[in-house]
C-alpha cells in the first residue's frame, strides 16, 4: 500500500518555528510535485503550498507567504514545510499531497497524507 506521512507537528507557542516533513513509503516522490494544505475546526481545506518535481517552490498562500517555505530532497524521498513566526490562526490540520504530474496543477491530486496537528498558543 502506498503511503504519505507527516510528521513534526506539535504545541508550538505564537513567533515559533516548526519543519513539517512529508515522507512516501512504497513509491517514489521525485517524479511528482507535492503540496501542503491545512484544515481548521469547521473551515474549509486550504492550499499553502505547492513545489514541482524539479524543486521549484509554484505557490504560497497570501496568509502563509513569507512565513513558510515548502523545499524537496528528493534523495530523502521526502517533502519539508518550513513554517516560521506561527500565529494562533495557523492552528490547524496539516495535510501532504502528492500530484498526478509533475508540476502544480490544480486538482490533480493523487495520494494524501493522514495529517499531522499544529497548534500555536501561548
Amino acid at each position: 500500500q502506498v503511503q504519505l506521512v507527516e510528521s513534526g507537528g506539535g504545541l508550538v507557542q505564537p513567533g515559533g518555528s516548526l519543519r513539517l516533513s512529508c515522507a512516501a513509503s512504497r513509491f517514489t516522490l521525485a517524479y511528482r510535485a507535492v503540496g501542503w494544505f491545512r484544515q481548521a475546526p469547521g473551515k474549509e481545506r486550504e492550499g499553502l503550498s505547492c513545489i514541482s518535481s524539479s524543486g521549484v517552490p509554484t505557490y504560497y498562500a497570501d496568509s502563509v507567504k513569507g512565513r513558510f517555505t515548502i523545499s524537496r530532497d528528493n534523495a530523502k524521498n521526502t517533502v519539508y514545510l518550513q513554517m516560521n513566526n506561527l500565529k494562533p490562526e495557523d492552528t490547524a490540520v496539516y495535510y501532504c499531497v502528492t500530484y498526478r504530474g509533475t508540476t502544480c496543477q490544480k486538482g490533480q491530486y493523487d495520494v494524501w497524507g493522514q495529517g499531522t496537528q499544529v497548534t500555536v498558543s501561548s
